[in-house]
């Protein structure tokens, strides 16, 4: 079942990098008494996710805390080595939490899983607003669209 509007997130730990090695960061860590920009991209690495998605958060990361918002958080069903090198790549710095779903428990929980061939099993494009766990807006894109989960849309959502 996919996650709606309304609905409390799942407790799920996410892996992060932190101090120089890999370090646990559960659901509630994330979400407690927080307001919340998440995204999930299909991979790290891949071209919409790295050359759009990413980036445009980035980029408007002063307008989404502006409009308070504690924290912007990106998921994918990546290690979390990948999610570190890539935020390095990515140049977020302590922008973005990147956040590593290894064994995609946290996007089977939401309803957000799809298996993608050679792939294998990976997260849909998607965009929330939580508050204090509590899922406020929720914009899940099309097959191969990059629309409703992008920085520009969710800052029209604040």
């Amino acid at each position: 079942m996919t996650i709606k509007v309304g609905d409390k997130l799942p407790e799920a730990t996410f892996r992060i990098w932190k101090d120089g090695k890999g370090a646990d960061m559960t659901v509630s860590e994330l979400t407690k008494g927080k307001k919340v920009a998440l995204f999930a991209v299909p991979g790290a690495f891949t071209p919409t996710c790295s050359v759009k998605h990413l980036p445009g958060f980035k980029q408007k990361a002063a307008e989404f805390r502006a409009k308070g918002v504690d924290t912007i958080a990106c998921v994918s069903v990546n290690d979390v080595w990948v999610m570190d090198a890539w935020g390095r790549d990515q140049q977020v710095g302590e922008d973005i939490a990147m956040l590593a779903d290894g064994n995609g428990a946290f996007t089977k929980a939401v309803g957000m899983d799809k298996e993608l061939g050679i792939m294998g099993m990976r997260s849909l494009r998607y965009s929330m607003i939580v508050e204090d766990g509590v899922v406020k807006q929720l914009n899940l894109e099309e097959p191969g669209k990059f629309e409703v989960s992008s920085a520009d849309y969710m800052l029209g959502q604040l």
